[in-house]
């Protein structure tokens, strides 16, 4: 796979995980929630301290270690997906892991720089931009948007369940973004077709090994 469509593909995530983050952050106070396909697809405003899915870690300590973290991986991915095309590993590997890269930096965005772009308004004001530096937090402390919510399944536990029967059932619950999505897919793609990306590699460096023992055979009986 070329590098160029891998660059492409990367920077067509981060445009669409961050137009999407502007207009919610701009236009969206938060909590706020408007339906988009009836009673399954929702656009639902929260702010998260930065890890995927709205899991917290650690408070604001916790936070510059997860935005180094991620800062760190996506350095470290930058030189090994420019090792994966050199080393022309299969065109879906590389994909899934642009994916999780790209992922990552669109998050890592948000934790680098959202705090020090954006004001913290009251409820139920919207968000403005600001200079930048005089935004609601210092660098590494921006607070991660998401906003995409598919609660698919609203139901109750039955009353016989023990500890949870007669409590609220949704599927599913937890509220991303385009960033958590990409991530996701890409590392769930990896895990199921992984015999399938790395087996080829595997069947086509055998085969030209055959290859060139049967014209050295051919060779050595002329």
């Amino acid at each position: 796979m070329k590098k160029r469509n891998v660059v492409l593909l990367i920077a067509a995530i981060i445009l669409l995980d961050q137009a999407l983050k502007f207009y919610i952050k701009l236009n969206f106070y938060l909590g706020e929630e408007r339906v988009i396909m009836h009673n399954w697809f929702f656009l639902h405003f929260v702010e998260n301290e930065g890890m995927a899915w709205g899991w917290k870690f650690g408070g604001g300590f916790g936070k510059i270690i997860l935005t180094l973290f991620r800062l760190v991986a996506v350095v470290w991915g930058s030189f090994l997906l420019k090792d994966f095309i050199q080393k022309k590993y299969s065109k879906g590997f590389i994909i899934c892991a642009a994916l999780i890269y790209a992922g990552a930096l669109g998050n890592l965005l948000d934790s680098m720089f959202y705090g020090l772009i954006f004001n913290d308004p009251f409820y139920p004001a919207v968000a403005k931009l600001v200079h930048f530096g005089t935004g609601y937090e210092s660098f590494l402390h921006g607070r991660v948007v998401d906003m995409l919510y598919f609660p698919i399944i609203r139901s109750n536990y039955p009353s016989w369940m023990p500890f949870v029967g007669g409590q609220n059932f949704e599927f599913f619950a937890p509220v991303f973004n385009i960033a958590d999505a990409s991530i996701s897919i890409g590392v769930i793609t990896l895990l199921i077709f992984q015999n399938k990306f790395f087996k080829r590699e595997d069947e086509q460096h055998h085969a030209t090994i055959e290859t060139k023992t049967i014209i050295d055979d051919q060779t050595q009986v002329s």
